[in-house]
């Protein structure tokens, strides 16, 4: 006889292979048997996800976490799907659930770290969601033998990840990877992501000295590999993101072991030695609220890509905008739009007549809920729909200025809307998701772009929006390609200095400690 649980397992293998509709099918056969198992509606939502519709998602986790009020698993995917579908009906309640599922849950549930990434919450918070996590995806997994630490010619560091292809994370690290020391440092990266065939996986391979596709092996597997390439310094670049391999960490395959850059927060994993940030993004006061030691870069932890330049922007026209126009950039994914940022940009359009908003689209669903929201200044919106990356950044060119979310900046996005040109005003607060786009701005000595608070945001923004001639002195700044942000050769050897304190300190016998810019 059909089980529930074997047609889910069926169904979740046909989402991953692209087969959305078809798990769908089998879900509902699921429901039909058992009508109030938490876990067939987890799968129906995911599948739902998989095939843009945000709302219908958003109802079938709305009963898990009904099933499941105490699950913050159940609890941080319906928020999580609702935030992608801007739908703000239940926000507070929803917000006020989940709060109530971390501190309720069991130690080793998955504790959805990335659905608070995007919602107001606590450093604390994020830490305990994180730890959760952890624990929960090294379930079962063995700390491997320790081998002899040893001092070399060369340090030995692998970067993790399932992003070297055409994806955000790549295209921030390609110039560090040219600039790397290769007669201090031998670097080896470990893909277990897809190969594109794009430009930037051919200029990524190109950049390693050993370039290990480990995307069909298990953790257990994975981690054996990493231990038996002795590396001496193991770099994460996934965290708590989808894709992630983090969990092989657990087998101790390295001696030092590092989280950096993909997941903005701590890991929270005992496993995990250092974060890396900078003086903005992870101060040293924050540090009881991360599981690692904080190693800080002096400036912003985000490398850049110097040698990238946006194409010809297209004419404002083919985008949907007038040439007349004050062109406001929300750039940012929907899901980091929550309803005190929404009535900030509705406030500023309102005192800015001239000024279009020029949103990253959402898709259908969620496009039509902003609509919604926005009311009688709906007309005022202008969605631009998703593009490949070069063309992206050709585009945002023709933006006056862009407008940063808050509780989670932008951070790709942000380096993204400098690249081409944009000034971006941000909120900064308390918590790394929050801090990155002042990292990133005060590194390019942009600090007058740094607010602290929603009233100053908004006044900030206004202000500039009027202020032509202030507009383009910012922009002349960015055009300068200040050094702080864009002097990868300083980057690397900053980087490098860091890595080297890490595994003097390992040589020595000393355990990790932070270790100050």
């Amino acid at each position: 006889m059909t089980t529930p649980a074997a047609l889910r397992s069926q169904a979740e293998a046909l989402r991953h292979a692209g087969r959305a509709v078809e798990a769908i099918d089998l879900l509902m056969q699921a429901l039909a048997l058992a009508p109030t198992e938490v876990d067939t509606y987890l799968q129906l939502g995911f599948a739902l996800q998989a095939l843009g519709l945000h709302s219908q998602a958003a109802e079938a986790l709305r009963t898990a976490a009904m099933l499941a009020p105490h699950s913050v698993m159940a609890q941080g995917y319906l928020i999580h799907a609702a935030q992608k579908a801007a739908d703000w009906r239940e926000f507070d309640a929803d917000l006020a659930a989940l709060r109530a599922a971390l501190q309720a849950s069991p130690d080793d549930e998955f504790g959805m770290p990335f659905a608070f990434v995007g919602l107001p919450h606590t450093r604390a918070e994020l830490k305990r969601a994180a730890a959760m996590a952890s624990r929960h995806v090294a379930r079962g997994l063995k700390p491997l033998p320790r081998r002899p630490i040893r001092a070399r010619e060369r340090v030995r560091v692998g970067y993790l990840s399932a992003d070297f292809h055409a994806h955000a994370t790549a295209a921030l690290m390609a110039e560090l990877l040219e600039r790397h020391d290769r007669e201090r440092f031998d670097i080896r990266l470990y893909s277990h992501g897809p190969d594109d065939g794009s430009p930037m996986r051919r200029r990524i391979v190109a950049a390693a000295e050993t370039f290990v596709d480990v995307a069909p092996l298990s953790l257990a597997a994975l981690a054996e590999r990493l231990h038996a390439d002795e590396l001496d310094i193991l770099v994460d670049l996934k965290g708590h993101t989808a894709g992630s391999r983090m969990a092989a960490l657990a087998c101790r395959p390295a001696p030092v072991q590092v989280s950096w850059l993909g997941f903005p927060g701590t890991s929270g994993a005992n496993f995990i030695d250092y974060v890396i940030g900078d003086p903005v993004v992870t101060p040293l006061d924050h540090a009881a609220d991360y599981s690692e030691c904080i190693a800080q870069l002096p400036h912003c932890y985000q490398p850049q890509d110097g040698r990238r330049m946006p194409g010809n922007a297209p004419a404002r026209a083919a985008l949907g905008l007038r040439d007349d126009a004050l062109v406001l950039l929300g750039a940012n994914a929907v899901y980091k739009i929550t309803p005190p940022l929404w009535a900030a940009w509705m406030d500023v359009l309102r005192r800015l007549p001239a000024a279009q908003l020029w949103q990253l689209s959402g898709g259908e669903q969620a496009d039509a809920r902003l609509r919604a929201a926005a009311g009688d200044l709906a007309e005022r919106i202008v969605f631009a729909p998703p593009v490949d990356m070069d063309t992206h950044l050709a585009r945002l060119q023709v933006a006056d200025l862009a407008l940063d979310s808050w509780p989670c900046n932008g951070h790709t996005t942000t380096s993204d809307a400098l690249a081409a040109g944009a000034p971006v005003v941000t909120l900064m607060n308390d918590s790394f998701p929050g801090r990155v786009a002042a990292s990133i701005l005060a590194a390019a000595r942009l600090d007058a772009c740094i607010t602290q608070d929603a009233g100053d945001y908004v006044e900030r923004i206004c202000a500039l929006g009027r202020d032509a001639a202030a507009r383009q002195s910012l922009r002349d700044r960015i055009a300068a390609r200040p050094a702080g942000l864009y002097d990868m050769a300083r980057f690397a050897r900053d980087l490098e200095s860091l890595y080297a304190r890490m595994w003097d300190r390992a040589l020595a016998g000393q355990p990790p400690a932070a270790l100050a810019a």
